[in-house]
């Protein structure tokens, strides 16, 4: 288990490494899952990664270097062993020190402000996350809204158009309707033109007829009348 962290050394939560290294928070988780699988060893919060200058300085390591992944991974949890074998510190877990302070209150002073640096980094942390569930937050009600006035366009656009088109539907019923009157009353018009044409025709046969009888009986008239006249020349 690691032991190096020194009194008052700050701790780091994985954003502000992504920060630090410009680079994205899940690329810092990626990078400590590669080293973790390799053998590199970091402090934990349950399963929380907790970083500290040593750590930053083996990502910034990890993520310059050309060689492949695990390999160089490989190489940088070889040195902190070497450099944690090295190490001179005290284990800095709870029972050791807590057993060591009873004798050494200098001791047990270094670690109450290591305790304290770890609890306001992870007080900056919750403040952090809380401010991004506020802005989530923020964001899902502007999400939200916005699908509402999207929604609510829509809605009145389609009812516009329906309208409209009920309207011309309604025009062009109307439209029909006049010119199947007009051609109706064109119709009626020509109907009663073509009977009195035919009437006037009747008319016009029967006063040729009744001059035609006329000029029969006339014709049949002065044919006796010459009749007569011829026999008279033939006593």
């Amino acid at each position: 288990m690691r032991h190096d962290i020194q009194p008052n050394e700050r701790a780091f939560s994985s954003k502000e490494v992504a920060e630090e290294m410009n680079i994205a928070s899940a690329t810092v988780r990626r990078y400590g899952q590669i080293l973790e699988r390799n053998g590199y060893e970091f402090f934990k919060d349950g399963e929380r990664r907790i970083f500290v200058r040593s750590d930053i300085e083996a990502l910034i390591a990890f993520r310059d270097s050309e060689r492949p992944k695990d390999e160089m991974a490989g190489d940088l949890a070889r040195q902190q062993k070497e450099r944690l074998e090295e190490s001179d510190t005290t284990d800095m877990t709870i029972p050791d020190t807590y057993a060591g302070s009873i004798q050494d209150p200098a001791q047990l002073h270094d670690f109450l402000k290591v305790i304290a640096n770890e609890l306001a980094a992870s007080r900056e942390m919750n403040v952090q996350l809380t401010q991004d569930m506020e802005q989530l937050k923020t964001t899902v009600a502007r999400l939200q809204q916005d699908h509402h006035v999207i929604s609510s366009g829509v809605g009145n656009f389609s009812q516009k158009t329906h309208t409209k088109i009920d309207k011309l539907t309604e025009q062009q019923n109307n439209h029909y309707e006049e010119l199947l009157k007009e051609e109706k009353r064109k119709s009626e018009a020509l109907h009663k033109e073509l009977q009195d044409m035919r009437e006037e025709q009747r008319k016009e046969w029967r006063a040729q007829n009744d001059f035609n009888q006329q000029l029969a009986e006339a014709a049949n008239k002065s044919k006796g009348s010459l009749g007569k006249l011829f026999s008279l020349f033939r006593k």
